[in-house]
């Protein structure tokens, strides 16, 4: 079994800061839709319209969770270090926050406001959201950004059968094999019924993990990396297409369009991994964006049921809609939403990451307790590795 990296091998400078900006712009583009209905319309002003596609953060995230786990690999060969071990892993990093912040929803959900109109949770919810088949099962949502994390378990799955693809037939076959499934669900379930079905596991995540996975092979030498405009020039056409076709057909397509999206992310971040461009990766790479990015999990998972609660209680009933809701909206959910993750983080995340297992979490515990009942022992101290989870 290989040993784990050490913090400082396995940290890309700017990948944090990709993290922190993404949970914010969900955050951004919750506030958005509470003040201006009738999504996917876009009924705001034309200086927000660009926080309508709050999915897109979506994108980023599953493109940076495949680069983010195939760092590691890339580095050895391809090769995983251990199905069980990495299984553990993402099981230690993901859960016990989620966990903790589905509670916190249905608590939100159950004895201040539901989050959709769906109305509060049942226990098909518990249940469904709990085992994260929510996409598999509808019921309904305790909290409205959950959906992606039962996609995002799903392609942990099939993660180390990428690997081994890779290593036997190489990434460009494995690119292929992928994008062709997705393509071919995607061309034929308009028509088809049965394939149709496939349409709630968000097919076309997997093709961007995929990729994700693919373009960190630039860390491990297996490719040059690629010219940062190249990125600009990938994104140029899907952004002029979004522009040129409005809000409703985007959002109707967005399986194409997340496709078509995905080549410009994977190249920024396989430039970013090789330190270009340079200005960019510096302010990516400041401390609050840093900071920020350090727990843009626990910002995207409890981020939901208080914007939902603070424009039903607060905002809806004193402010009118529209723009002035919007900035009220902005100004009071996006600090308080940063606060709340921020101390979520700390007592749900961040130990999670310090400390790999049940012992080694226990004994830290332990470890301040006793000070704090006239002890002297002080707790040992273990150094975080980086979590590869946006």
């Amino acid at each position: 079994m290989t040993a784990p990296p050490s913090r400082e091998h396995t940290r890309l400078a700017g990948l944090d800061g990709i993290r922190g900006l993404a949970a914010l712009f969900v955050v951004l583009h919750h506030c958005w839709l509470t003040s201006f209905p009738g999504f996917p319309s876009d009924n705001g002003p034309f200086w927000a319209g660009w926080l309508l596609y709050g999915h897109f953060a979506v994108v980023v995230f599953i493109v940076l969770s495949g680069f983010s786990l195939a760092v590691g690999p890339a580095r050895r060969d391809w090769r995983l270090g251990g199905v069980a071990r990495f299984a553990h892993r993402r099981a230690w990093r993901i859960l016990p926050p989620y966990w903790t912040a589905l509670v916190y929803s249905l608590i939100v959900a159950w004895t201040v406001v539901p989050q959709t109109d769906a109305g509060p949770p049942t226990a098909k919810s518990v249940l469904f959201y709990g085992l994260l088949i929510q996409d598999v099962f509808g019921a309904p949502s305790p909290n409205g950004a959950f959906w992606s994390i039962a996609v995002e378990a799903q392609l942990y799955v099939v993660f180390p059968l990428l690997l081994l693809v890779v290593r036997r037939f190489g990434a460009a076959a494995m690119m292929a094999a992928v994008t062709v499934v997705v393509a071919a669900v995607g061309a034929l379930s308009p028509v088809v019924p049965a394939v149709a079905l496939l349409d709630r596991f968000t097919p076309q995540f997997a093709a961007l993990f995929a990729l994700g996975a693919v373009a960190a092979g630039v860390v491990g030498g297996h490719w040059r990396a690629p010219a940062p405009w190249l990125s600009a020039v990938a994104l140029a056409p899907v952004v002029t297409l979004i522009a040129v076709r409005g809000s409703v057909w985007t959002v109707n397509h967005y399986f194409w369009v997340d496709l078509a999206l995905g080549p410009a992310v994977g190249l920024f971040l396989a430039a970013l991994a090789a330190g270009r461009p340079a200005p960019l990766v510096a302010f990516l790479d400041t401390r609050p964006l840093r900071s920020l990015g350090s727990f843009s999990y626990s910002l995207y998972l409890t981020h939901a049921p208080l914007v939902v609660a603070l424009h039903a209680l607060v905002v809806a009933p004193h402010v009118a809609k529209g723009v002035p809701a919007f900035l009220t909206m902005v100004a009071l959910a996006v600090p308080a939403s940063v606060a709340v993750a921020w101390g979520f983080a700390a007592l749900f995340e961040l130990p999670f990451q310090r400390h790999r297992s049940w012992k080694a979490l226990r004994t830290a515990i332990l470890g301040r307790i006793r000070p704090a009942r006239g002890g002297t022992a002080a707790a040992p101290r273990y150094e975080p590795e980086k979590s590869a989870t946006p």
